[in-house]
């Protein structure tokens, strides 16, 4: 065997093997028990949030289970807008699925976007990934790049979507199908929140849901390039959100009004898994 073949066929070895190591989307298999009874209950929990609250609006990270909701929307015609927030540091794959998302779904996206003026205050004071420095850094950079936008975003509208899952994760557990937003006075949907993984990876699949990419390549929570990381198989799937930090609950206060004093900043994490740096030149 050539010095040359035997190097790269060791490179496709250790590839595999990385790949093995990372968190997979469930494998693609035979229908979930009761799938289809969800998937009636959802489409017309998207009819009547359509048909009895005006100006509805779906956040949309365009995570898979923002994907699943947006389709439902496009299958049922129900008027539900869908926005989401650029941050100015989203990984370019999480930005090409707006394109999709119009051609393949007919549905065109708001965007909003941070305060110019807040961004360049943020940077000029905390530098550019000022973020790292501490839990109220972070929680200062989420509140200017999301947390603001979404307050512009939700202004005079009667009711939002979201879709969060009790899946993710210990702090959603509890997770209501309907809440009352009470900072705004309306109610917030989450009409997935009774969903397993495989249910919504099965819709995805079967509906030919436009995807990101990210998730074949490990990272099961998708946010902003520098705060989002792969993850290993076993470990919680919102392990590669803010990963510096050692917290019970790591939210960026979309869904929660977070206290940065019940979380630490963990200088003891390793580098991220599969990644060297999170420096990022494109983003401002």
């Amino acid at each position: 065997m050539s010095g040359e073949l035997s190097s790269r066929l060791n490179s496709e070895l250790g590839s595999s093997i990385v790949r093995a190591a990372l968190w997979q989307p469930p494998p693609a298999g035979s229908k979930p028990a009761d799938f289809d009874v969800f998937v009636r209950d959802l489409h017309r929990t998207i009819s009547e949030i359509g048909r009895d609250h005006s100006r509805a609006a779906l956040a949309s990270s365009l995570s898979v289970e923002d994907m699943v909701i947006t389709h439902a929307i496009a299958a049922t015609g129900a008027p539900i807008d869908v926005f989401m927030i650029d941050t100015g540091r989203l990984h370019a794959e999480t930005l090409q699925l707006r394109e999709l998302v119009r051609a393949q779904l007919g549905i065109e996206m708001l965007v909003l976007q941070p305060r110019t003026e807040a961004v360049v205050h943020f940077v000029a004071t905390r530098g550019l990934n000022g973020f790292y420095e501490g839990v109220a850094q972070r929680h200062e950079c989420c509140h200017l790049r999301k947390v603001e936008p979404l307050e512009r975003a939700l202004a005079g509208r009667a009711a939002w979507l979201t879709g969060q899952r009790r899946a993710h994760g210990s702090e959603r557990a509890q997770l209501a199908e309907r809440e009352l937003d009470g900072e705004r006075g309306i109610p917030k949907f989450n009409p997935l929140a009774a969903w397993s993984d495989a249910a919504v990876w099965h819709y995805a699949r079967s509906e030919g849901v436009p995807l990101n990419p990210l998730y074949a390549r490990g990272y099961p929570s998708i946010g902003c390039e520098p705060c989002t990381r792969a993850v290993r198989a076993g470990e919680d799937a919102r392990a590669g959100r803010w990963w510096w930090e050692a917290s019970a609950s790591k939210e960026c206060g979309l869904h929660v009004f977070a206290n940065p004093a019940t979380a630490t900043v963990d200088r003891s994490v390793a580098t991220p898994v599969n990644e060297s740096a999170h420096e990022t030149t494109h983003r401002r």
